[in-house]
C-alpha cells in the first residue's frame, strides 16, 4: 500500500480503525466517495454538528458558523465533518402538546450525537446550538464522549425596537394577557408582534439559551468571550473558525479533555453564574445532567448551596433591564466572572479550554461597568437570583427566580389544576383571584411526560397584571423568560407520589423566598391521612418515544436523565 503522511498527536487516533489494515478497504472507499483524498487519510476526522434548520430562529444562524468551523478544522490538518442533529423550537412547542417534546429533545440531541461519533469513531467533536435544550444536549454529549471537543453557541438575536423601547419575545407574550384585559388593543399587539424578534438568534433575555451558553463558558468548554456574542456579528464567523482550530491542538496535545473541564469546581462556578445573573431555572435541571454525564454527582441540593451563598450582580431581563447584547458590550461573561472572582465566588483553578486556569485566563479583563454588572460589593440582592425552595410540599426542591420580585413572601389558598390546558383555560377567562396560588400538577418528568414549560400560562398572567397578586406552582418546568411568583420544578413530581399530587382547593399554601421554604399549612395528621388516600389518575396510553422517556428519566433534582452514566468520579 502507498505511504500515508502521518497526522502527530502524541496517540494513536481513534479514526484509525476506518483506514489501516486490508479488511479497511471498503472503509476507505466509502471515505473516497465522500471526498477524502490520499493526501487526507491518517489526519483526525472531526465531527462538527449543529442544528442548522428553518423551524426556529434560534438554529438558522447555525449554519453558516458551522460551514467556517470547517476551515478551520482544515488549517489544523484534520478532517472536517459536518452532520446535523435535532433542534425542538420551545418558540413554537409552547402551549400544546409538542412541548412535551422539548425537554425529550434534549436527550435525543446527545444520543444522536453519541451515535453518529462512535459509529464513525471520529477523533474530535466541535458542537453548535442554539435553541435551549439543543445546548446542554451537545455538553451532555461532549461530556459523555470525553473526546477533543469545543462548543460554540449560536448567539442571540439582537432586541425589536417597538414604541421607543427594546421589546422580545417575552412582551409579545405578555402582551397576549394586555390585550385580555384592555390594557392593549389587537392591533398594537400586532405591531409588537412584527417588530420583537427582527434577527435570527435565540432570544436575546437571559433566559434558558443564554444561561446555557454562560454556563459553558464557565465550564471551560466554550472559547472565552463568546456566550454573549449576537448571532448577526460576523464575529462569529472568526470564533467558529477558531474553535476548529483549537480542537485539533487539543487533540495533539491530549487535552484539555470535556471530563478534565467538568469538575465539582467548574460545576459550582457555573451554579454562581447563573445565579449572579438571575438566569434560567431550567439550569437547576440542566447542570445536574452535564454532571450526570461526567460521573459526578451534582444534584439540586448542590446547586442550591450555590446559589444560596452567591449574590445577584447582572441587572439583565426578565428580572432585570439589560439584554445579551447590552452585556457583550461591557465584557461578556467574562465580567461576571471577573466581578465574582474577585468577590471570592469561584474558584479560580478551574481549568479552561485554553489550558489555563480561570483565574489566569481573568487576569486581565476590567472591573464591570457597574451598571449592567456591578461588583459584589454593590449586589443587586445579596443571595443569587434563582432561589431553591423546599418544604412539606417540595420535599426534593423547587425553583423560583427571585430577580425582580417586589416581594419575597406569597400566602394563598390553592386553586389546583389537573393539567397546564386546564390552567391556562381557567387563566384565560380570568377565572382566578388576587392572593390565588394556582397549581398545575402532572406536568413533570414521568407524569406530563417531559416535563413541559408553563410560559403560556406565567406570561399571561403577568400581561393580565397579577403576576405578583398570585402565585403559581407546578411540577413542571419555566421557560427562562418567566417571571413573577412562579414556582416550579417541585419534587416529588405527582406521578411520582409527591405531596404536590395530595393538594386540594382552598388549602393554604405559604411561599417564603427569603428562608426558602415552599409549605402547604395542613396539620400534620391531615396531610398524613390525605397521603394514605392519594390515587394516581388513571395513566395515558403512551407509544413512541415519550413511552420510552417515561420509563427511564429521573427526577427533576437529578437532572431527569435517562441512563445510568458512567461510574461516580470520587468526590
Amino acid at each position: 500500500m502507498t505511504q500515508r503522511p502521518p497526522f502527530t498527536p502524541p496517540a494513536r487516533l481513534k479514526s484509525a480503525q476506518l483506514i489501516e489494515g486490508l479488511d479497511r478497504t471498503p472503509h476507505r472507499a466509502f471515505l473516497r466517495a465522500v471526498g477524502v483524498d490520499e493526501a487526507d487519510f491518517g489526519k483526525p476526522m472531526i465531527g462538527i454538528v449543529s442544528q442548522h434548520g428553518e423551524n426556529t430562529p434560534c438554529s438558522m444562524s447555525l449554519g453558516p458558523q458551522a460551514d467556517a468551523a470547517r476551515l478551520g478544522v482544515a488549517a489544523g490538518q484534520g478532517i472536517p465533518v459536518p452532520f446535523t442533529t435535532v433542534s425542538v423550537s420551545d418558540g413554537l412547542s409552547m402551549n400544546h402538546k409538542g412541548m412535551r417534546m422539548s425537554l425529550v429533545s434534549r436527550e435525543l440531541v446527545a444520543d444522536s450525537i453519541e451515535a453518529v461519533m462512535v459509529g464513525h469513531a471520529y477523533d474530535g467533536l466541535v458542537g453548535f446550538a442554539g435553541c435551549d435544550k439543543t445546548l446542554p444536549g451537545v455538553l451532555m454529549a461532549m461530556a459523555r464522549l470525553n473526546c477533543p471537543s469545543v462548543f460554540v453557541y449560536g448567539g442571540a438575536m439582537l432586541p425589536g425596537q417597538w414604541r421607543g423601547k427594546d421589546v422580545t419575545i417575552l412582551t409579545a407574550y405578555e402582551g397576549v394577557g394586555a390585550v385580555m384585559t384592555g390594557q392593549m388593543s389587537e392591533a398594537e399587539l400586532g405591531e409588537l408582534e412584527r417588530q420583537c424578534a427582527p434577527t435570527v438568534g435565540s432570544c436575546p433575555g437571559q433566559f434558558t439559551a443564554n444561561t446555557m451558553a454562560m454556563v459553558a463558558e464557565t465550564l471551560g468548554l466554550a472559547l472565552p468571550g463568546s456566550a454573549m456574542m449576537p448571532a448577526v456579528y460576523s464575529e462569529r464567523l472568526a470564533l467558529a473558525r477558531a474553535a476548529g482550530r483549537r480542537v485539533t491542538e487539543i487533540l495533539r496535545t491530549g487535552g484539555p479533555l470535556p471530563r478534565d473541564l467538568i469538575t465539582r469546581e467548574s460545576l459550582e462556578n457555573a451554579a454562581a453564574v447563573v445565579a449572579a445573573t438571575g438566569g434560567s431555572t431550567n439550569a437547576g435541571l440542566h447542570l445536574p445532567a452535564i454532571a450526570h454525564e461526567a460521573g459526578i454527582a451534582f444534584t439540586l441540593d448542590d446547586v442550591a448551596e450555590v446559589f444560596a451563598r452567591t449574590p445577584l450582580i447582572a441587572d439583565l431581563q426578565p428580572g432585570g433591564r439589560f439584554l445579551a447584547v447590552d452585556l457583550h458590550r461591557v465584557g461578556g461573561t467574562r465580567a461576571v466572572l471577573k466581578a465574582l472572582l474577585d468577590g471570592g465566588h469561584l474558584h479560580g483553578q478551574a481549568l479552561t479550554l485554553s489550558g489555563r486556569t480561570l483565574a489566569e485566563e481573568l487576569a486581565h479583563t476590567p472591573a464591570p461597568d457597574g451598571q449592567v454588572v456591578r461588583p459584589t460589593t454593590q449586589a443587586i440582592m445579596a443571595t443569587g437570583g434563582v432561589v431553591v425552595l423546599k418544604g412539606n410540599l417540595a420535599p426534593d426542591g423547587a425553583l423560583i427566580k427571585v430577580a425582580g420580585l417586589k416581594k419575597l413572601v406569597f400566602e394563598g389558598p390553592a386553586r389546583v389544576f389537573e393539567n397546564e390546558e386546564d390552567a391556562y383555560a381557567a387563566v384565560s377567562a380570568k377565572q382566578y383571584q388576587a392572593g390565588d396560588v394556582l397549581v398545575i400538577r402532572n406536568e413533570g418528568p414521568r407524569g406530563g411526560p417531559g416535563m413541559r414549560e408553563m410560559l403560556g400560562v406565567t406570561a399571561l398572567v403577568y400581561g393580565q397584571g397579577m403576576g405578583e397578586q398570585v402565585a403559581l406552582i407546578t411540577d413542571g418546568r419555566f421557560s427562562g423568560a418567566t417571571r413573577g411568583m412562579m414556582i416550579g420544578y417541585v419534587g416529588p413530581e405527582a406521578a411520582a407520589g409527591g405531596p404536590i399530587g395530595w393538594l386540594r382547593d382552598g388549602d393554604r399554601i405559604r411561599i417564603d423566598g427569603q428562608a426558602a421554604r415552599l409549605d402547604v399549612l395542613v396539620d400534620a395528621a391531615t396531610w398524613a391521612q390525605r397521603q394514605a388516600e392519594a390515587t394516581q389518575p388513571p395513566a395515558e396510553h403512551l407509544s413512541g418515544v415519550l413511552e420510552k422517556y417515561a420509563k427511564l428519566v429521573s427526577p427533576a433534582r437529578l437532572g431527569a436523565v435517562t441512563h445510568s452514566g458512567p461510574p461516580r468520579q470520587p468526590s
